[in-house]
């Protein structure tokens, strides 16, 4: 059902405080905001969004395809996106080849599977990648190009990536100006000096997650964001910083966008919650690791500032037995799309105080205007897609895995009890997901094609 009037829901705003009104929809779109209870056209058909909240429907810009079940992971991986309020997911390809084969291959996987409409970012590698940048853009609709500054030598090599370097990155920069200035999303880590300081981690017998953090101390994350920065600003480029988790990374790039603010920057729910005192083991162990109490602090300062305008899953569905090991044989990563919205509900809203506009912005505005997803997605207004996430604030539920339908089979937050919950996700006027339960068709979801600039054309595959 993509025409519909939504009663009695109050609407959170990125740009203004919430508001009761009811939201008219015709053919998927928003068509009007209306007055409570004013008269809709005859024979719309009415549902209640009675004493909960609506928020656009909202974006998780950093999911990695790829470390599920192939084919079936783009079942599972947007159900668990749609159970967590998540109405169009962005997903990273990382590959060393030409994107060509990828993207068809992956398109007929994603095209008749994908409950909630989704995009892809590509990662560049190899001087191929570089010299195709443009025809990335213009021929599959991508408009976001992630670099590993920490790939030098064999490290990339278990994800089949080149070794690159920083002339490399700077040839990319360059190209990425002149073809449009897509944005650079810049995995920032020095990895000269994690390997070496890593060395001495285990010759100490380390084995716990606060050794694993020693292994990368935070200026091995603020370096290379300034090194990015200043290419950045002597090139035009455009850059993004996923998953910070410093209070020095951030402290540096509130400096220097003083001078040059094409720089945008994320974080991610675990980041808000654990730290490295963690005794989860290998459960816990990322890419960044989790840091000290006071960089935790310093990234919620930033959530409440401004600083930060993204938060996102850097969500990989890696199942529990590639992860219960011995620190140093245990993979990197974990899911996460389900758990941003309930985290920064209960952690933020409920005991800190996060304004719902502030959390809008964070996981709808911030997230569609940054990745070329407006004036589509990111807001409840007339010309905008119908995509809602209900939530009822009050309602505490524990999180359970095996209800949430990703292919990983266990959650950082497992079992914990959190408060405020997404109870319904719709999708161009389309509920695919009601209290829990998944009602939206499979292939539901729509490709989104993205131009620089402009609003993304949905469905166009080629």
């Amino acid at each position: 059902m993509s025409d519909l009037v939504l009663r009695g829901g109050t609407l959170v705003f990125a740009d203004k405080a919430p508001e009761k009104k009811d939201v008219l929809v015709k053919g998927g779109k928003i068509e009007s905001l209306l007055a409570p209870g004013a008269a809709a056209p005859a024979g719309t058909p009415e549902q209640s969004a009675a004493g909960l909240h609506v928020f656009p429907g909202l974006i998780d810009a950093h999911v990695h395809f790829g470390f599920g079940e192939k084919i079936r992971e783009y079942t599972d991986e947007t159900t668990y996106a749609a159970q967590g309020g998540i109405a169009t997911v962005l997903g990273y390809f990382l590959n060393n080849e030409a994107y060509a084969d990828v993207y068809k291959r992956e398109q007929e996987y994603a095209r008749t599977r994908c409950l909630v409409d989704y995009g892809f970012h590509f990662s560049t590698a190899n001087e191929l990648h570089i010299k195709e940048l443009g025809a990335y853009i213009s021929d599959y609709g991508v408009t976001s190009f992630k670099y590993f500054m920490n790939f030098k030598g064999e490290e990339g090599r278990y994800l089949g990536l080149d070794g690159t370097d920083d002339g490399y990155f700077w040839d990319l920069l360059n190209e990425s100006a002149r073809v449009g200035k897509p944005i650079i999303v810049c995995h920032t880590e020095n990895i000269e000096i994690v390997n070496r300081t890593r060395q001495k981690v285990q010759a100490a017998g380390g084995k716990t997650l606060k050794d694993w953090a020693a292994c990368k101390p935070a200026i091995t994350e603020a370096e290379p964001a300034i090194r990015a920065m200043y290419f950045a600003e002597r090139s035009g480029a455009r850059v993004y910083f996923p998953h910070i988790s410093s209070r020095l990374a951030l402290d540096e790039v509130r400096k220097w966008r003083k001078r040059y603010d094409k720089v945008w920057i994320e974080t991610c729910p675990h980041y808000l919650t654990h730290t490295e005192d963690s005794q989860l083991g290998g459960i816990g162990k990322a890419n960044p690791p989790f840091r000290t109490k006071d960089d935790q602090e310093a990234l919620w300062e930033a959530l409440f500032d401004g600083t930060i305008d993204i938060v996102a899953s850097d969500h990989s569905a890696r199942r529990r037995a590639t992860k219960d090991k011995p620190l140093w044989l245990a993979a990197q990563g974990f899911p996460g799309i389900a758990a941003i919205l309930p985290v920064l509900l209960s952690e933020g809203y409920h005991k800190r105080k996060l304004p719902l506009q502030r959390i809008c912005q964070l996981l709808a505005a911030g997230p569609a205007k940054i990745f070329d997803l407006e004036p589509a997605k990111g807001r409840i207004a007339p010309g905008y897609d119908a995509d809602f996430t209900i939530v009822d604030l009050g309602k505490e539920r524990k999180f359970i895995p095996a209800e949430m339908g990703s292919w990983a089979d266990y959650s950082l937050y497992e079992n914990q009890v959190l408060k405020g919950w997404p109870v319904r996700t719709v999708v161009r006027g389309v509920t695919v997901m009601d209290n829990g339960r998944i009602v939206g068709p499979g292939g539901h979801g729509k490709y989104l094609w993205r131009r620089i600039g402009q609003a993304p054309i949905s469905g166009k595959l080629n």
